[in-house]
């Protein structure tokens, strides 16, 4: 299993589980993901999703990169990820337990749940720009962060730490890695305790507010998925070597 599912109490544990590539997105975590998100709708006694990665080197480093430029992926589908609130609806609450690099994919992981807890050496960066890929999933980003740190961190695709992070807003709370999965856990469960139709309706409302952009966000980069850049940015990074850009 390349993902794995485990209730603590209330809170269901959603772990990404391949550290020997820093939890990269190949196909069968994304379908695990699939069936953990789908199994957490389902699931009764499961108050709260909390999603982590495995070891304490990386949540999530991404996309498979070695993976798209063997399968030359251009247009990802929309069953390519489960993206809470956009390729699937996930009424109940969903935190993120940053526990190391949340990258390009990655940071879309933790971009989607509604609350974030980051160890303190957690780093956050959206890097596909440094590969030729598209970040369309990116366009709710200046509801959570001011719109030029959001700017900043799609443009030069550099890491911020988890520190600077809860100072834009991304973040909730910064702990120590030790302390991570406890922490994470009392604040599932504080959730968890309160009335379950208030809780949804809540998240609802926060919500109400997020401009709904992904449309226009997927026409934008569409062109970019679909061009030679695109192939290009995996193929070097399979080959080991600096990208060399065309434009087109």
């Amino acid at each position: 299993m390349s993902v794995t599912y485990a209730l603590d109490g209330p809170v269901a544990w959603v772990t990404i589980d391949r550290p020997e590539a820093r939890n990269a997105l190949s196909l069968a975590v994304r379908e695990e993901l699939w069936a953990a998100t789908h199994r957490f709708n389902a699931d009764a006694d499961a108050k709260v999703l909390v999603l982590t990665g495995a070891g304490d080197q990386a949540f999530c480093a991404g996309g498979d990169l070695k993976e798209m430029a063997a399968t030359a992926l251009t247009v990802p589908g929309p069953d390519f990820l489960p993206i809470f609130g956009r390729t699937v609806d996930v009424p109940k609450v969903t935190i993120a337990a940053v526990n190391g690099v949340a990258y390009a994919g990655g940071f879309l992981l933790a971009q989607m749940c509604d609350l974030v807890v980051a160890a303190d050496h957690a780093r956050f960066a959206i890097t596909e720009v440094k590969v030729g890929r598209g970040t369309p999933w990116a366009a709710p980003l200046p509801w959570l962060v001011p719109p030029r740190v959001a700017m900043e961190l799609v443009v030069t695709g550099e890491p911020i730490d988890a520190v600077r992070a809860r100072e834009v807003g991304l973040v909730n709370q910064v702990v120590a890695l030790a302390d991570l999965r406890a922490t994470t856990q009392a604040l599932a469960e504080r959730i968890a305790g309160n009335a379950p139709l208030s809780v949804a309706a809540a998240k609802r409302t926060v919500m109400l507010s997020l401009p709904h952009v992904w449309d226009a966000a997927d026409a934008l980069w569409e062109p970019v998925y679909r061009s030679e850049d695109a192939q290009e940015g995996p193929r070097a990074f399979r080959e080991k070597r600096a990208p060399n850009w065309h434009g087109r």
